[in-house]
């Protein structure tokens, strides 16, 4: 069944990108992929919602050897203010 769809401006730019590329001769096959692409990214990881306290536990366990070089926040922000 042929589908008609409507692109705003950044998905227009995206697939005019991608056929300037010379991968791709025509709008279908672009959009074709993009969806293949997703379905294969759903597949491989299917989403899931953390609870809050997941969250915090995933967020202390990425930040475990994290370092700021010895620089506190304070300083960060301090530093920051002079751009």
């Amino acid at each position: 069944m042929p589908l008609t769809l409507t692109l705003d401006s950044h998905g227009e730019q995206l697939v005019a990108a991608h056929l300037r590329s010379g991968f791709y001769h025509s709008p279908e096959e672009v959009v074709t992929r993009a969806l293949e692409t997703l379905a294969e990214k759903e597949r491989a990881a299917p989403a899931r919602t953390m609870t809050p306290a997941e969250a915090v536990a995933d967020i202390r366990e990425l930040r475990k050897g994290v370092t700021l070089g010895g620089l506190r926040i304070k300083d960060l922000i301090n530093e920051g203010r002079e751009y």
